[in-house]
């Protein structure tokens, strides 16, 4: 992904974390209205209105965005933007910053070949883990304004803003605070960054070695699909649970949050906004890669006139 065939990096850890953290926010700039909806849709539980069901407020992708546009205008679409991008400067930039190396770590330094996919999802579950360990408070205070709706008349706002949140978070619940929902956010990214970073990693290798494919842009479109693809199926249950854990701070724990999300809203809702969790995270991929492909070809230029 970052390396040649043998898994080498050519260019400097520092130009990787910076290639990485621009991609990773530029992607965050193009998809955060899924993601806002997809936040919205998995933290939607079954409401009971007198002997029945009530209807949900928001009803697939594109109702979502466009129920969240009519009702507090298109900016709120960007909600969470600001600690959006904060994540991805540090997490984005350490996951794939440090995918290489550890992968390098793990294979030994005399290794030659194709690293085994073994290793890949090794690395790719090292780095996620370590990422989001760090980034976890920006992704706490990134849930939390795009699960605000609109709010009654006269009702004031939870938070004013990214830094508002950070200072009101660590002041009336305390700094450990900041890290609620670590241990699901730790066991989704760390999921969803193997199934990103070992499928990009696999599915453009592949596709190398098929004759008339290229290291080009329709290789790195194929394989961030790819990506994307595999990273939904796999981390959607995860990725439901920490939602639910970092949005409303009743649950005790994971396994409490699972209980109650299984027993209250049945199996299906583990895959709440599994369309709009795609859309986003089969665009975001494609963006990301795509731009981290490109960016890597800059640095790897500048450095290369500086040597």
């Amino acid at each position: 992904m970052v390396a040649d065939s043998k898994g080498k990096s050519d260019i400097s850890f520092a130009g990787t974390f910076a290639s990485s953290a621009f991609a990773a926010c530029f992607a965050e700039i193009c998809t955060i209205p899924l993601d806002t909806a997809k936040v919205r849709l998995q933290l939607q539980k079954s409401a009971v209105a007198g002997d029945g069901v009530a209807l949900p407020k928001y009803r697939g992708m594109l109702g979502t965005v466009a129920t969240i546009a009519r009702e507090e205008g298109l900016a709120a679409l960007w909600k969470g933007i600001v600690p959006g991008l904060h994540r991805q400067c540090v997490y984005g930039g350490l996951r794939i910053g440090l995918y290489e190396p550890v992968k390098n770590l793990y294979v030994g330094s005399d290794f030659v070949g194709d690293v085994p996919l073994t290793k890949k999802i090794l690395a790719a579950l090292t780095t996620g883990a370590i990422g989001i360990a760090v980034a976890n408070p920006t992704d706490l205070v990134k849930v939390r304004l795009q699960a605000e709706g609109k709010l009654p008349a006269g009702v004031p706002r939870r938070y004013s803003g990214a830094l508002n949140a950070y200072s009101t978070i660590v002041r009336q619940e305390g700094v450990g605070a900041l890290w609620t929902g670590i241990g699901p956010n730790i066991a989704r990214n760390a999921i969803i960054n193997a199934a990103e970073l070992a499928s990009y990693d696999q599915v453009k290798e592949t596709i190398l070695k098929i004759p008339g494919f290229t290291d080009n842009v329709v290789t790195h479109l194929f394989a961030g699909l790819g990506a994307g693809f595999f990273a939904v199926c796999i981390g959607s249950p995860v990725d439901v649970v920490k939602s639910r854990m970092m949005g409303d701070s009743t649950y005790k724990n994971t396994l409490d949050c699972f209980i109650k999300t299984l027993k209250n809203d049945g199996p299906l809702a583990f895959y709440k906004g599994f369309i709009p969790n795609f859309g986003r995270l089969g665009s975001w991929n494609v963006i990301m890669f795509l731009t981290l492909e490109q960016a890597k070809k800059f640095v790897r230029s500048l450095e290369s006139s500086r040597a």
